[in-house]
């Protein structure tokens, strides 16, 4: 018995994913199917591929073949013979040629008849294989086009108000002969209000097109949110670093900051320290709760000092030094 090998069929690596499973299916049975294909043997072809999903898509299964492919023996001619007690043929073909309960008739291949299965494939997992094909999933004459997976940077202000975007994506398209090419597609989408950086919005039927009549698929759109001058985001949070004079730390007051809603008035406390936070409630990024909006305080020095304000610093020196103030705990007197 020869053995077969389905990731080479495939042209995958063991260690393939499901996505890549499906995706080189897909490709190939566009290829080969003897309807559409010009190729030589394609109806073989079709088949060696049709089995080697039939196995590799089921996680079961595939594990059973994965340790069957370790564990069994082959001889220089080639001949495969399963490691002794191996016995997953009679377990996956009992009752495998039974009726469902539903009615519908169990099927092993994608033309419904064993024939369509090598004699490695029945020896391993018996003859029809305890495979269940659902209408249309095995039919590469009908099949649903691939998710598109792109991003879209949007402004904070776009996120938080909502706002519709153009986006231009380049979506896969694949020809009778298996053959993929991409074309570039430009759509208007819609980004609610407070949507979450990171989030993806699922735009139906704007991925690739189908096959033989099978449905598009969909455009999975990443929302990134582009940097800001003013602002940084925290999930639903905003801060605003904003510069204040020591005098205006020292003695409190009020200053005026912007918001994503509208300027307003912030108390500044008597004695703020640098780094300190202020917390508006709710004025952070919409949704549902809003997030908050944090004033950072930053003191910073005037950048020029006048003859008047360098003698009432040199008299609050004086003073400080005085009463022994200094804000390094090691020059502070007891």
């Amino acid at each position: 018995m020869e053995f077969k090998d389905y990731y080479k069929v495939l042209g995958l690596e063991p260690a393939a994913t499901p996505e890549e499973i499906k995706k080189a299916y897909k490709k190939l049975a566009r290829r080969y199917h003897p309807d559409v294909s010009k190729e030589k043997d394609t109806e073989q072809k079709f088949k060696e591929v049709s089995e080697a999903y039939e196995v590799l898509k089921d996680d079961a299964k595939r594990k059973e073949y994965d340790q069957l492919r370790t564990m069994g023996a082959r001889s220089r001619s080639g001949e495969f013979k399963p490691p002794p007690g191996w016995e997953s043929a009679q377990r996956y073909s009992t009752g495998a040629d039974s009726a469902r309960a539903d009615g519908t008739a169990w099927s092993g291949g994608s033309s419904g008849g064993s024939e369509d299965f090598s004699d490695f494939f029945e020896s391993i997992f018996g003859r029809r294989g305890g495979f269940h094909r659902s209408q249309g999933a095995a039919d590469p004459m009908h099949m649903d086009g691939e998710d598109v997976h792109a991003e879209l940077a949007v402004l904070l202000e776009e996120i938080h108000q909502g706002s519709e975007q153009t986006v231009q994506i380049r979506v896969p398209q694949v020809d009778e002969r298996g053959l993929v090419s991409h074309h570039v597609k430009k759509l208007r989408v819609k980004v609610p209000a407070g949507t979450a950086e990171g989030s993806v919005l699922r735009i139906k039927g704007q991925g690739a097109p189908g096959f033989g009549g099978g449905s598009a698929g969909d455009l999975l759109l990443k929302i990134r949110l582009a940097p800001h001058p003013l602002f940084a985001v925290d999930g639903r949070n905003v801060s605003l670093v904003v510069p204040v004079l020591p005098w205006e730390a020292a003695l409190g007051g009020k200053i005026t900051v912007p918001t994503l809603q509208h300027k307003t008035r912030v108390n500044i406390p008597a004695h703020s320290q640098s780094g300190q936070k202020l917390r508006l409630s709710g004025l952070g990024l919409a949704g549902d709760p809003p997030g908050d909006f944090y004033v950072v305080l930053k003191i910073v020095m005037p950048e020029q000092m006048s003859d008047d304000a360098k003698k009432l610093y040199q008299q609050l020196a004086e003073l400080s030094a005085k009463a022994g103030e200094s804000p390094r705990p090691w020059e502070q007197q007891p």
